[in-house]
């Protein structure tokens, strides 16, 4: 009986339509004179895709790749600050969409004359490192970073670190992993920018799972060179899905001085409420109360700035990503760089929702019961559709209709802050 209805939901995905277009990274001409262009710098532990369009699949590459992408934003008077316009057709349309006008795979000297030239561009050579969170695909990654650094209005390089994440709630497990995976990457890109004489100043933006992974790379850069490079200014946590005791010893091993930490808090958000019962009902830092004890002493002495988001009514429906959409917060976010002091599209269905209510992420990571739960509302709900596809096609008889990536590829308001 389970594994008819699993099979049974299967086919409801696969006959399923609607939701948001996929794989818009194809290069579209540039038809849209007064939109805005934002290049980025992407280095990735992901593996190449084979079908047109994504570029990197969910999998781990054997070692780190790197591409260039141009996205055209459309025009302010087009669209809401904090709202990425995802193509409701292929291809983009760039008066309307955000759209793909350069995306191309490049090697690790390119990526160098890329970072040169770019930081010579921005009045205080400086760059921004944006590590994306859970459930993220790679073009979301992609049109979410665009978002930011056209809403924040920087002038820094961008660089945009895309981690292995399957883009699904039920790969929480293997996300998590992931993370794991990239540190000695992002790592070696935090060395490579402290050694640059070029680069002046790295501010870095992180985002729920990814708040794990540059925690981790910056712990461990400072274990390794016995301290952090001065010129590492910010370090915003946006949202972030740690145990808020791990951090605690992390902050120890920095050493001082350390960066400036912003946090960025939500007592309201669901995504972090599930964490937490994943990790043993453990605190998550991006939903603690700042005002209440320990935690208030705490972030005064270690000089950590809190932002507490839990007013904001902008974001997704977990609340997880209000730092990206609300437009107060992401100009916040740009005045607190230029003065130099949700990164996810989100795109939950309901299926998400149920599972995230009753089972919890974790409990239901793999767990043929929990897709069950999800598969009924597949039927109307596109997003859940595009959500378990991959993990109901794992159940079933055959993964011969998976998509299977390359062999392994070579190489200001002040007012809300407070201390």
């Amino acid at each position: 009986m389970l594994h008819r209805m699993v099979l049974c939901g299967l086919l409801v995905l696969l006959c399923g339509c609607g939701g948001h277009v996929k794989d818009v990274l194809t290069p579209v001409a540039d038809s849209a004179p007064q939109s805005h262009k934002v290049d980025m710098l992407i280095t990735t532990t992901r593996s190449q895709s084979a079908v047109p369009g994504e570029m990197f699949t969910g999998e781990r590459a054997r070692a780190p790749n790197f591409a260039s992408i141009t996205v055209s934003v459309p025009a302010d008077d087009v669209r809401k600050i904090g709202e990425v316009s995802w193509p409701k057709k292929l291809p983009p349309d760039p008066a309307t969409d955000f759209a793909a006008l350069k995306a191309e795979m490049i090697d690790i000297d390119a990526a160098k004359a890329w970072l040169s030239a770019s930081v010579r561009k921005t009045p205080d050579g400086s760059a921004l490192v944006f590590i994306h969170g859970f459930n993220t695909k790679f073009e979301d990654s992609v049109y979410r970073f665009a978002q930011i650094v056209r809403d924040s209005r920087v002038h820094s390089a961008p660089i945009l670190v895309t981690w292995p994440s399957r883009g699904s709630l039920l790969a929480y497990g293997y996300d998590r992993e992931s993370t794991n995976y990239t540190r000695n990457a992002l790592e070696n890109l935090f060395q490579y920018l402290a050694d640059d004489r070029e680069v002046k100043e790295v501010s870095i933006l992180a985002h729920s799972m990814g708040n794990w992974l540059t925690l981790e790379a910056l712990r461990q850069m400072a274990i390794r060179n016995g301290k952090l490079p001065a010129k590492f200014k910010n370090v915003m946590l946006a949202a972030p899905d740690v145990d808020v005791d791990v951090f605690r010893s992390q902050i120890v091993d920095m050493g001082d001085p350390h960066p400036q930490f912003t946090l960025f808090v939500s007592r309201d958000d669901k995504a972090l409420a599930v964490s937490r019962r994943v990790w043993g009902d453990v605190a998550r830092l991006g939903s603690i109360d700042p005002e209440t004890e320990p935690y208030k002493q705490e972030l005064a002495d270690a000089e950590i700035q809190v932002i507490d988001l839990t007013k904001v009514k902008a974001g997704d429906r977990l609340n997880h990503g209000k730092f990206a959409e609300s437009p107060e917060i992401v100009r916040l976010i740009g005045a607190r760089i230029s003065d130099g002091q949700t990164l996810t599209d989100s795109r939950v269905g309901f299926g998400d929702k149920i599972l995230a209510a009753t089972t919890g992420a974790a409990a239901a990571a793999g767990n043929a019961a929990g897709l069950i739960l999800a598969a009924p509302v597949a039927v109307v709900d596109a997003d859940t559709r595009n959500n378990y596809s991959d993990q109901l096609g794992a159940l079933g008889p055959s993964n011969a209709s998976r998509r299977k990536p390359l062999t392994e590829c070579k190489p200001p308001d002040s007012a809300n802050c407070r201390k």
